[in-house]
């Protein structure tokens, strides 16, 4: 019997992480999309917060393909809308690297990509097709530092599990970016903005009544943390079957903050 089966009523909302608790990249993974019913049906409102690069339709579309319906969820909040909305703000072309695919959403958004090198700020989505090493990148990275362009992380994830394989995020470049002193905007978990939104989309409940799911020590407990909700840790995601760190909260400074349960998955 799961902790989940018996979770507190006063949990009016769930935001729940999709990556490594709902689906592996491939397929939905046992017991999620019943689980996700069942805080349905007991009347909470389940929101899908997610570090992925594109916008929320494009991840329902996914989550549809994949197998979950969307009448398991109430809405997706997603860092790369929040990162669309920014660039588009700024009313002028932008560089990319990512995906031809995300590429495609970002343009079907409405966000000019620039021809050459003609740009001040950058949209990463992540690694391209036949270059899954962060490192490969290392020499464009440091002439894009050099010409202090600004990049926009929209996937602050440096790492995935897709059926089983480690495949590298646009947090990763980011991180190098860094290094090289060059400017990254960053958006998605851990930071506030997509918590903010995805709290207002559900009517700004009370913080109390608010319980995060996910697998992410650095991304999904560490935002829920910054933020003051109890959460869940779901250890069998992306950190594989470890334990929760038990030196999490003074290596961040958060005090005794604890997730209130650790769980193998959503099943």
């Amino acid at each position: 019997m799961s902790v989940l089966d018996s979770l507190d009523p006063k949990y009016r909302l769930i935001l729940c992480d999709i990556w490594g608790v709902i689906h592996d990249g491939i397929e939905l993974l046992s017991g999620a999309e019943a689980r996700l019913r069942q805080w349905r049906g007991e009347g909470r409102s389940v929101a899908l917060i997610t570090n992925a690069p594109r916008t929320a339709a494009s991840v329902e579309d996914q989550l549809a393909r994949i197998g979950l319906a969307h009448d398991a969820y109430d809405f997706v909040v997603t860092s790369g809308q929040a990162g669309i909305e920014a660039l588009r703000a700024l009313e002028r072309a932008v560089g990319f690297l990512g995906t031809p695919e995300d590429r495609a959403i970002l343009e079907g958004a409405g966000l000019r990509i620039a021809v050459g090198q003609r740009f001040d700020a950058l949209a990463c989505t992540g690694t391209q097709v036949g270059r899954p090493d962060p490192e490969q990148y290392r020499a464009e990275l440091e002439d894009l530092a050099e010409r202090d362009v600004e990049m926009h992380c929209l996937n602050p994830d440096r790492v995935v599990v897709r059926g089983g394989v480690p495949e590298a995020c646009a947090g990763a470049i980011a991180d190098i970016y860094e290094g090289l002193g060059g400017r990254v905007v960053w958006y998605g978990k851990p930071h506030q903005a997509i918590y903010r939104h995805a709290l207002h989309r559900a009517g700004n409940p009370p913080m109390g009544q608010v319980l995060a799911v996910g697998d992410g020590l650095q991304t999904d407990m560490l935002g829920a943390a910054r933020m003051g909700l109890d959460a869940v840790f779901v250890s069998g995601g992306i950190h594989a079957g470890e334990p929760f760190p038990e030196d999490f909260a003074a290596r961040h400074w958060l005090g005794e903050w604890q997730p209130i349960a650790v769980v193998e998955g959503l099943g």
